[in-house]
């Protein structure tokens, strides 16, 4: 109905100027003439311009005051024309919004007299706010002023109003021809395939999205740090283990029992199952051994190491508890040079804010040989965080439980034009590494970073919790390009 309506008037007319006009002075819906102008337009029967026009309209509140009044005069109206009514018996007449705002424009307008007890000081108004929303809801034009008023207490809003004025376009024709979208058999068996005019194949239209599977950008760059590991000829840890003893995971890393990072402010512990069962009892005796009274060279921390502390059960801190289990291991068979990796999931009692989450991803390298120093980790730093893109890098000594010499690694950041810190590093101490049975020229280099800050980096992304959480965009998922951490 409505394109034979735009159509049959372009055929006498040059021109629809307006299509809310047009729609209403055929009885029309505008939505309606506007579905069908983008129809005729994409097919060029008619050529539409669109038309902005901005315009007001009453909110909620304003539509109540302009059926009920004003609050200023409701409260005015409120006030007995002789003497005075008290403040808790007025505020008792009128709803709590209305008399709130009642008392400040009648006060501010001067209508009132408002104290313990309210009087008028005027005996008759006019409701100009009520009139101005009555002409705007007619859609009258009021002042500059008025609107500002208006506007600034919230009972207008501005509208945009949206349609199109109307031409001929090169395609027009009094109606539509139709176009066939398919060649039938009855087509071709009565032969009228000749007069038929086909649609044409738009080769730009998208199909529907296949539904699939995305990687989330952590998988990504986590799977380019695994190839470079593989590249250096790195075998990857087993860390199927969420749950380790603080034995594991503090003691025999040569980390004091009544180091501030064991504290419940700044770990998790479990209640149940509160404790481990299974320990092996004579390397227990050599960490328990170091820890109080030292050896190899050491003097110890010269406490009292409580079994009880080291057999309690907690979420991994770091995956160095993976990296002593694995070097325990290795140091019971016959000594053979081990590069190891792992990523994967760590837990801290930490305040969650933008760059901080309570779980998150530690990147961990060790390289186990014999007589390695501090010259060979800074090489291997070099070679790996090259593989990543990044050449240019710093060293700044630093303090670790279970590393000595210990250093931050610092990488100058093209984009922000300035060093950043990216990792830590060292050498594994003795007192952690001879009870464990290795021989005294062994010695461990290692380093770890998260993973987290790289894929933020790369991704763009300025909040931890936008990229991993409970309050990730799924279209994030779907929408990340591949990673090219470490790629020219």
């Amino acid at each position: 109905m409505a394109e034979d309506a735009i159509l049959g008037y372009l055929a006498a007319a040059e021109e629809i100027p307006d299509s809310g006009q047009f729609a209403s002075q055929h009885g029309l819906q505008h939505s309606e003439v506007v579905n069908v102008i983008k129809s005729l337009h994409g097919f060029r029967y008619i050529d539409a311009q669109d038309i902005k026009r901005e315009s007001w309209v009453l909110t909620d509140e304003g539509k109540k005051y302009a059926a009920e009044g004003s609050p200023e005069v409701q409260l005015f109206l409120a006030v007995p024309q002789e003497g005075s009514i008290s403040k808790d018996e007025l505020q008792k007449k009128l709803q709590p919004s209305v008399f709130k705002i009642g008392c400040s424009q009648a006060g501010k307008n001067k209508w009132v007299d408002m104290g313990k007890q309210v009087s008028r000081k005027v005996q008759h108004v006019e409701d100009k706010v009520k009139d101005l929303l009555i002409r705007v809801q007619n859609g009258e034009e009021i002042g500059k002023d008025d609107v500002h008023s208006l506007k600034a207490r919230k009972l207008i809003v501005a509208q945009t109003w949206k349609g199109y004025s109307v031409r001929k376009g090169p395609n027009y024709a009094p109606k539509r021809k139709k176009v066939a979208t398919d060649l039938t058999r009855e087509n071709l068996q009565r032969g009228d395939w000749k007069e038929l005019e086909f649609k044409e194949y738009n080769f730009n239209a998208k199909g529907p999205p296949s539904e699939s599977g995305h990687l989330h950008p952590l998988l990504k760059v986590k799977q380019q740090f695994k190839n470079i590991f593989v590249q250096m000829g790195f075998e990857e840890m087993p860390t199927n283990n969420f749950v380790e003893s603080s034995f594991w995971n503090f003691d025999a890393l040569f980390q004091p029992q009544q180091h501030p990072a064991r504290d419940s402010h700044d770990t998790f512990f479990l209640e149940a199952p509160s404790t481990t069962r299974e320990l092996p009892e004579d390397y227990v005796e050599l960490v328990k051994r170091v820890h109080e009274s030292g050896g190899y060279g050491s003097r110890g921390y010269m406490y009292d190491w409580k079994r009880e502390e080291a057999n309690k059960n907690l979420l991994r801190t770091h995956t160095t508890a993976v990296s002593t289990r694995m070097l325990y291991a290795l140091a019971k068979q016959p000594f053979a040079p081990k590069r190891y990796f792992s990523i994967d999931r760590v837990f801290r009692n930490e305040s969650v804010d933008r760059t901080h989450l309570a779980e998150f991803h530690q990147i961990e390298g060790l390289v186990c040989d014999r007589g390695l120093n501090l010259g060979d980790l800074i090489g291997v730093l070099d070679d790996f965080f090259s593989r990543l893109g990044m050449s240019k890098l710093r060293f700044k000594p630093a303090y670790n439980p279970y590393t000595e010499p210990s250093m931050e690694i610092f990488s100058y950041h093209e984009g922000l034009k300035k060093w950043v810190e990216i990792g830590n590093s060292g050498m594994f101490r003795p007192e952690m590494l001879l009870p464990m049975g290795f021989p005294e020229d062994v010695r461990v280099i290692a380093w770890g970073l998260s993973l987290e800050r790289p894929t933020m980096i790369l991704y763009g992304i300025d909040n931890i919790r936008d990229l991993f959480g409970h309050k990730v965009d799924l279209s994030l998922i779907k929408r990340n390009p591949i990673c090219r951490i470490g790629l020219n």
